[in-house]
């Protein structure tokens, strides 16, 4: 512990964000960092807790109390106030293989549960995360080291999402000779394509990328396994396979009208903007515009806000945002005491964006879409729209959302975008591969394993637990990669903390 007073002396400071009006201009970061000086002041506010909820990563309540990946977070705040940055940097990889993603897109899972944040403010953990992995990078100390010997076993990873390239990482650190499969042009998954650049700017990916190439991990873009290169190909030529593939398959809104022009999954309206800004910065214009439309976005989380902060900095006319569930409240319920998640209300930057550009939040509580409307060329025209209320289930005890009886409205739109969910895997991965699916449409496998049905094929990530956090996959991505090893080798020597 660096300075037992600190977190009575010194006040929580995070990365200043560029004001709405200018960061809406470009689609770069826009948080200015704290200066080495200001992140140790901050490491010594980390009060190194008897018990340190902050990297608990356990499940409170159905939610994720501290970080899932058991970062060292005390160690490495501790380390940046005695200025010791290279140790820090020493202990964050050995929990994080990719601090510099984390750092960006995490929701801080660690700080909601950071003691401080009982009574106060919690520490800026993702501040000094990413002070940390910037620096070592500026330093050079984050460089390749390739391994020193092989084992001759070889890995097949499909799909190079965050579960993907963590699974990679330990591989080929093992010594196993690693090929990742990428359907799209580009590595990173839903990170390069999903995540919009303001988020996490992709020369931060191709940085990474470069480094597992020098250390030996192969990369085939632009190759779908299972369909360009067939799954007995693969299994007959690799040792192991891996599915890292996601859960891509977005969830409907199956309502009339649904087949009216303009109406898209939230997914595809990222993807285009991200791929069309690398490939050209938007000049080829193959991308879907908001410029000048009326916005509906049907989805109140962060990939609905994603999709407002997109379509603001295309010049949208308007942008409202569609949320079933209840606005939450601005502070914890006595029911939802800490260190539980903060089930409370968050406004990103897309609807602080939007704020500032419209005033007003983009948000609207507790409404469903009942109808698409459309002119007569098959154009979206309006969303027809129903309250709902939260009731409680009598037989089941559970509350549910009804609608209200004459609660029917209209909001007009030219541009409307599904940002609902994800329902599984891609069932033509599946298919492929021979893999079973379980209830949820994700890959089955025993409890607290990544073995499938098939023989020598594993899955992680989204792909395996569903839609989640790029916390989640990463951890999963080096459960899976310990279990592979161990499969080949009849041993493992990866740790997973």
């Amino acid at each position: 512990m660096g300075k037992p007073t600190g977190f009575m002396e010194y006040d929580r400071k995070t990365a200043r964000a560029i004001a709405p009006a200018e960061r809406i201009r470009h689609f770069n970061e826009f948080h200015i960092p704290l200066t080495k000086g200001q992140q140790k002041l901050q490491g010594a506010r980390c009060m190194n807790c008897g018990v340190p909820f902050c990297q608990a990563g356990v499940d409170i309540m159905g939610l994720t109390s501290g970080c899932p990946l058991h970062n060292l977070v005390p160690e490495w705040n501790d380390l940046i106030y005695t200025e010791n940055w290279e140790e820090a940097y020493s202990r964050l990889i050995k929990t994080n293989n990719f601090p510099e993603f984390t750092a960006r897109v995490c929701p801080a899972l660690c700080e909601a549960a950071c003691t401080c944040g009982h009574y106060g403010d919690a520490v800026s953990v993702k501040e000094n995360e990413l002070g940390i992995i910037e620096n070592a990078y500026e330093a050079g100390y984050a460089k390749a080291r390739p391994p020193r010997v092989r084992t001759g076993k070889s890995v097949a990873v499909i799909g190079s999402g965050p579960a993907g390239l963590a699974a990679a990482d330990q591989l080929n650190k093992r010594g196993h000779t690693v090929t990742v499969y990428e359907r799209d042009d580009r590595p990173g998954g839903l990170m390069m394509y999903g995540i919009p650049n303001m988020k996490l700017e992709k020369t931060v990916i191709d940085r990474k990328i470069r480094i597992m190439e020098e250390e030996g991990v192969l990369f085939q873009l632009g190759v779908n396994a299972g369909s360009d290169v067939k799954a007995a190909k693969l299994l007959k030529e690799y040792d192991a396979v891996l599915l890292a593939c996601g859960a891509k398959t977005p969830r409907d809104i199956k309502v009339p009208g649904r087949d009216a022009k303009g109406i898209y999954f939230a997914v595809e309206y990222l993807s285009a903007t991200t791929k069309s800004l690398l490939n050209s910065g938007l000049k080829d214009k193959q991308y879907i515009s908001a410029k000048g439309k009326k916005v509906i976005i049907i989805g109140g989380g962060d990939t609905g806000n994603d999709c407002v902060g997109t379509a603001l900095r295309h010049g949208a006319a308007s942008v409202l945002q569609i949320e079933m569930m209840p606005k939450p409240p601005i502070v914890r319920t006595e029911e939802n005491a800490w260190p539980q998640w903060p089930k409370v209300l968050k406004t990103d930057y897309g609807q602080e964006e939007a704020i500032a550009v419209f005033g007003h939040d983009p948000r609207v509580y507790e409404t469903t879409v009942k109808e698409f409307l459309k002119d007569k060329n098959g154009n979206v025209t309006a969303v027809k729209t129903v309250k709902l209320e939260q009731k409680k289930d009598e037989k089941t005890g559970r509350m549910v959302m009804e609608e209200v009886p004459g609660s029917e409205g209209k909001l007009d739109a030219d541009l409307v975008l599904i940002a609902a969910g994800f329902l599984g895997a891609e069932k033509y991965v599946a298919d492929a591969f021979s893999v079973a699916l379980n209830e949820r449409m994700n890959v089955a496998t025993d409890a607290g394993t990544y073995a499938t049905n098939v023989k020598k094929v594993f899955v992680a990530g989204d792909m395996h637990r569903g839609q989640s956090l790029v916390v989640w996959a990463i951890r999963e991505g080096l459960e899976a990669a310990r279990e592979i090893d161990e499969s080949l080798l009849g041993y493992s020597g990866l740790a997973v903390q």
